[in-house]
């Protein structure tokens, strides 16, 4: 007689199901067999076209750091006009995140990636529009404002693609999708160089976008998908603003991301106002600074994942202060080679730094969860709703860093005739930096004994390798 067959176990691969819409019920990417039946295709799918709507977002956000060098003396602007346009477009960029991180919870990643990349009409065609001479400076700025939104993608896509990736993955996953969406910001400025030099105007640039935007959108409800899991959580919100390690975290990302969206604005405007470049020569320069700091972004993350985010992260700062101190006498002796040289590595220790510092968060979260004694999917869990809140916050907090930088060169050009006084300023923030990530996370007694804490639970986690 025949023995008889038992059943197939059941598949771990993920599936959308239950629910209409692409919504995935159960999601548990740090079982290493889940991850490896299905898991891992699915987060990379999600992956590359949420790397595709924030790249857009990214473009659209930062397009008026182009449209400003299209904008001669026929409108009207003074130097500190188009600074403060573009500390505006920061500004409302910085704030956004904080309710996009918490619309993935609430609608879906894929859901609220079609709506955040379909909004991006609205400022797009808004500036197309009012770009021509004799538009008040009321009308740029107001339409400045609703650019802004395109911030506000980083933010959730950032904490959407959290929730996908296990913790050993994170850095580079998280890098990956930041670098990949920064990197729309070199991309608008190459399309913009390209359209200077065919003697195009403003609303060629912003016509190439419109179809891109709707693109994005399609893509993302063809092939994203939504997370059951991750629940709308208000309390994970209020404990991530409790916690002290939201607020350092912020702080050391004002440094690293903050610099990296603030000199993507200004740099161009350095360019034309101290070295008097036409706009056609600025443009042949601007792109190349956030191209490379995009694209060294994941290589941040990576050195963090196999090094430690805060050793790198400290190191980062050390470099930063040097390439700054040497910007300082660049535009004392008004050397544009050198000037452009050193800005160019300033752009490339911002976007390594981006991703060291982002890779340090989902860390901090879950050594705390082992601190406490929680373990395996327990701890996971806890991390991944502590970290994915704090996200939107730190992004928030970091891109005011973006308007911190073009007010101070605003300021520093109406006093000094030139960027040298904003460039002190910025050199004395990333010492403080140093400081401080050395103090809380590698040195300070309340490190090493939170650090002896995660060791007991876990050995090979500790504060120092977050």
């Amino acid at each position: 007689m025949t023995a008889p067959v038992p059943p197939p176990a059941p598949s771990t691969a993920p599936a959308p199901h239950g629910r209409g819409g692409r919504w995935i019920e159960q999601w548990d990417p740090e079982d290493e067999a889940f991850w490896k039946e299905g898991g891992e295709k699915t987060a990379r799918r999600n992956l590359a076209f949420s790397v595709l709507s924030e790249h857009i977002g990214f473009s659209v956000w930062t397009m008026w750091s182009v449209l400003v060098l299209f904008m001669g003396p026929e409108y009207g602007l003074t130097p500190a006009d188009k600074f403060l346009l573009t500390s505006v477009v920061t500004l409302v960029g910085a704030v956004v995140r904080v309710p996009y991180t918490f619309a993935v919870a609430l609608f879906g990643g894929r859901n609220w990636t079609i709506i955040s990349a379909s909004l991006l009409l609205i400022p797009t065609i808004a500036a197309f529009a009012v770009m021509k001479p004799g538009t008040s400076f009321g009308t740029f700025l107001l339409v400045g404002l609703l650019a802004g939104i395109g911030g506000g993608n980083f933010a959730s896509s950032m904490t959407n693609i959290n929730a996908f990736f296990p913790l050993r993955k994170k850095g580079w996953a998280l890098g990956l999708n930041a670098g990949g969406g920064n990197i729309g910001v070199p991309v608008i400025q190459l399309v913009a160089l390209a359209i200077i030099g065919a003697s195009g105007g403003p609303r060629v640039l912003l016509g190439i976008y419109i179809p891109l935007i709707v693109v994005a959108a399609v893509l993302a409800a063809l092939f994203m998908d939504n997370l059951a899991t991750v629940k709308n959580d208000t309390g994970a919100a209020k404990d991530a603003a409790k916690d002290a390690h939201t607020w350092i975290m912020s702080f050391l990302y004002i440094g690293t991301f903050g610099s990296f969206i603030g000199y993507s604005f200004a740099f161009g405007q350095v360019l034309t106002n101290q070295f008097g470049r036409t706009p056609l020569q600025a443009a042949y320069l601007t792109f190349i600074g956030p191209l490379l700091g995009s694209l060294i972004r994941p290589v941040g993350g990576w050195l963090a994942d196999r090094y430690g985010g805060a050793k790198i992260t400290l190191w980062n700062y050390v470099g930063m202060a040097a390439a700054t101190a040497v910007l300082v006498g660049a535009s004392m002796e008004k050397s544009l080679p050198l000037f452009v040289a050193v800005f160019v590595v300033l752009f490339v220790l911002s976007g390594l730094g981006n991703g060291s510092t982002f890779k340090m968060i989902p860390g901090i979260f879950q050594a705390k969860a082992l601190a406490k004694g929680l373990e395996g999917e327990a701890a996971a869990a806890h991390g991944r709703r502590l970290s994915g809140a704090s996200m939107g916050l730190i992004g928030a907090v970091g891109a005011l860093g973006g308007v911190g930088i073009n007010l101070a060169f605003r300021q520093s050009f109406l006093s000094y005739g030139s960027g040298t006084g904003a460039f002190v300023v910025f050199l004395a923030y990333y010492g403080v930096c140093f400081a401080v990530t050395w103090a809380v996370y590698l040195r300070s007694p309340a490190g090493q004994a939170r650090a002896a804490a995660a060791a007991e639970a876990k050995p090979q986690l500790s504060y120092a390798e977050v």
